[in-house]
């Protein structure tokens, strides 16, 4: 086949995340499997207008705030010259593409999760945060509408239930596990810091959770001797507000913000911290817990969805039970009190990331858009 994705963000913008890897990899085994894939996306300051990745072809037109990207997609699809496509894949991120409504070939839509709450969470100022909020919050169930005869790929049962509660029929949704790039894990689990050592991984944006990190870092820090890591990339002025937030809490003199980091470096620090936190309050999956816990780190983590499915809770981590800070300090200095426990999920980590690999995923994927062409 020759596929068409349409995409928000490419694998190499400078603010991708999880979600452009999981896209990235899925495509690798498409790719290994003979099919042609050509990805469109938005264009950020300094990246080339066209180029190839892993055998990739990416186009970048317009920017990725305000449905820039979806409409320059809107009109290179109708309006310009491009060869023929067999199979358009219509990525979610909070909007998707509207393909529905301009082609006729054969459509898969990919969602992580759906927005809902976190559309109140955007970086612009007061009043526009709480009216594009409330417009984003109350028009995403109506695109529903539009792909209810759309097959969806999904990461976890929590992504599928929300999408059935928007209408979108059961049998049209199929979920496909997040893999772990084993290829960059060091091959031995490296030994843990002296000092207990807590670390959040992810974008520093306010939905990840890390201001409620930071709280409950001012709390552990009042019972014991700590290292809080931070890594992951935000915009700088956030990043100052943070660092701010660390000296109000007393809790900058052992707080690292190491940024964002290579792929090795991540397992590196995974497998040294002895707890990764994860206050999220929605996701699609969750693929930090699973990658610490590829590392023997176990995983304490708000009970929100994604992350339900992602952390086996009393398995290779703990669920909250109310999902504060408090709790999230509390979890963490039950577990580490008790070293049966800990020893017991570090185990438990192990052998449930063992069940994710991308050797599955790519399989399941491919399957999915071979039978929609089949269709």
């Amino acid at each position: 086949m020759n596929i068409l994705i349409l995409s928000w963000r490419d694998p190499k913008h400078p603010q991708a995340g999880g979600a452009e890897q999981v896209m990235h990899e899925h495509m690798k085994g498409w790719i290994a499997a003979g099919h042609t894939v050509t990805f469109f996306s938005s264009r950020s300051r300094g990246s080339k207008a066209e180029e190839w990745l892993d055998g990739i072809r990416i186009i970048r037109r317009g920017s990725d705030l305000f449905l820039g990207v979806q409409l320059e997609a809107f009109w290179w699809y109708l309006f310009t010259d491009h060869e023929k496509f067999d199979l358009v894949v219509d990525e979610f991120h909070g909007y998707p593409f509207f393909t529905p409504l301009f082609t006729r070939i054969p459509k898969l839509a990919v969602l992580q999760e759906v927005a809902r709450e976190v559309w109140f969470l955007n970086y612009l100022p007061w009043p526009w945060r709480w009216i594009i909020g409330f417009i984003g919050y109350w028009t995403e169930p109506l695109v529903f509408l539009l792909y209810k005869k759309t097959p969806f790929l999904v990461g976890s049962l929590s992504a599928k239930q929300d999408l059935m509660s928007f209408g979108v029929p059961q049998k049209n949704i199929s979920i496909v596990p997040h893999g772990i790039i084993k290829t960059e894990k060091p091959v031995n689990i490296p030994r843990k810091e002296e000092r207990k050592t807590i670390i959040f991984l992810g974008a520093l944006t306010t939905d990840k959770g890390i201001e409620e990190a930071l709280e409950a870092f001012g709390i552990l820090q009042k019972k014991g001797n700590y290292n809080f890591w931070i890594v992951g990339r935000g915009e700088p002025l956030y990043i100052k507000k943070l660092k701010n937030g660390c000296k109000r809490l007393g809790v900058i003199n052992n707080t690292t913000f190491f940024g964002f980091v290579s792929q090795k470096r991540k397992f590196q620090l995974l497998g040294r911290a002895h707890i990764l936190i994860n206050p999220s309050i929605r996701e699609g999956w969750g693929l930090v817990n699973i990658e610490a816990n590829a590392m023997g780190t176990p995983v304490v983590a708000y009970k929100s969805p994604g992350l339900v499915d992602s952390v086996n809770d009393g398995r290779s981590g703990l669920l909250c039970k109310e999902n504060t800070p408090k709790d999230i300090a509390k979890m963490v200095t039950m577990l580490l009190e008790n070293n049966k426990l800990y020893t017991n999920l570090q185990k438990g980590a192990v052998e449930w990331s063992k069940r994710f690999s991308w050797e599955k995923s790519k399989k399941l994927s491919l399957d999915l858009i071979e039978r929609i062409d089949e269709n």
